[in-house]
């Protein structure tokens, strides 16, 4: 597939948009998701407050997923389009499935052809809408065969349900099924993949898809560019009552007691580093650089923000004032820092360590 190279950035009020890969979709460069908050931990007004100061502040890429608190995330975010009266054509709508809702039966997950139409008909259901603008297969499902998979998001873009479709988490070489399959039988390829990336977690992002992105111009919708909230600064001094790892204490078992650790113990001091950094070049908080640094590789589309009120969005977005004051000098610094990079793959692309913006 040939690597088309549209115009790459607008900013209108403030805000950066980028084409979502080769797609002609423009999305903002920070998005707002629903993962363990919305119809949770948040629910009612507050998520409704949060949502209306991201859209007000320029962002009107909402992400959810099937999996999120049961359903119950797309929910909330349907009645609070619903509520604030926002046209449907005014947003971009993201939403995911693998994980199901009810998990009763062997069909009730995963990418078939079944759960993968009846469960983006539910999504929509709980949403309110007619479609969604990405439907992104969660997580990869070695129990079916990649036609399948291609074919059953073929027939949610042509039955209108989806405009376009993507995967998370998937290695390269499952994205490069996907798109010999979709090319071979003239189908429609995915965009995008939903992804971690942040300035401890670099080398799927960074280097395995080094590939994807100079022959498709693969495009990512970033998740846990804080590294669960590690890179604000916030666990310097052990773990505040009302952090995420407090709230979900369960979920992040694994990740607390790594962070306990001689290796843990050695990101936070890193991050203690990066706080220097901040104070000598930035008027930011070191969660601030941190959603600076990935927004700064170009491969990144969009970085979805977490937030329970709207304080944090606010905060999160003062980011895009650090953007442009962050140079290539500055940015090898942080690097020395961070002394994490993955090794350079032997074909240059637009990768972070060879094409920043």
């Amino acid at each position: 597939m040939a690597n088309f190279q549209a115009s790459y950035e607008y900013q209108p009020k403030g805000m950066i948009f980028r084409n979502l890969g080769s797609s002609g979709l423009r999305v903002p460069v920070f998005s707002l998701g629903g993962w363990l908050t919305y119809g949770g931990t948040v629910k009612g007004d507050p998520v409704k407050e949060v949502m209306k100061a991201a859209f007000e502040a320029g962002i009107n890429m909402f992400d959810t997923a099937e999996g999120y608190e049961a359903g119950e995330c797309e929910r909330e975010m349907g009645r609070v389009i619903k509520e604030c009266g926002w046209r449907r054509t005014d947003l971009i709508i993201s939403t995911k499935i693998f994980f199901g809702v009810r998990r009763q039966g062997p069909n009730d997950k995963g990418l078939s052809r079944k759960h993968l139409i009846e469960g983006l008909t539910e999504s929509l259901e709980r949403l309110r809408m007619d479609y969604v603008d990405i439907v992104f297969a969660h997580r990869p499902d070695v129990t079916v065969p990649m036609e399948e998979v291609v074919r059953a998001f073929n027939y949610l873009i042509n039955t209108g349900k989806a405009f376009y479709w993507g995967t998370s988490e998937w290695s390269a070489a499952q994205i490069e099924e996907a798109f010999a399959i979709a090319n071979k039988l003239k189908l429609i390829p995915p965009i995008a993949d939903q992804c971690q990336y942040n300035a401890f977690h670099r080398s799927r992002f960074e280097a395995e898809y080094d590939s994807l992105y100079r022959k498709y111009n693969y495009g990512t919708t970033v998740f846990s560019a804080l590294a669960s909230g590690i890179l604000t600064g916030k666990y310097n001094h052990g773990i505040p009552k009302d952090s995420r790892f407090t709230t979900n204490a369960d979920f992040f078992k694994n990740t607390i007691e790594q962070l306990r650790k001689p290796e843990g113990q050695q990101k936070i001091q890193k991050v203690r580093e990066l706080t220097k950094i901040v104070k000598e070049y930035f008027n930011a908080t070191p969660g601030q650089l941190a959603l600076a640094w990935v927004a700064k590789n170009p491969n990144t589309s969009t970085i979805i923000l977490g937030a329970s009120r709207p304080e944090q969005a606010y905060d999160n977005l003062k980011a895009l004032e650090i953007l442009p004051k962050l140079t290539n000098e500055i940015y090898e610094q942080i690097n020395r820092i961070l002394d994490n990079a993955p090794p350079a793959e032997p074909h240059y692309g637009r990768g972070t360590r060879h094409a920043l913006l």
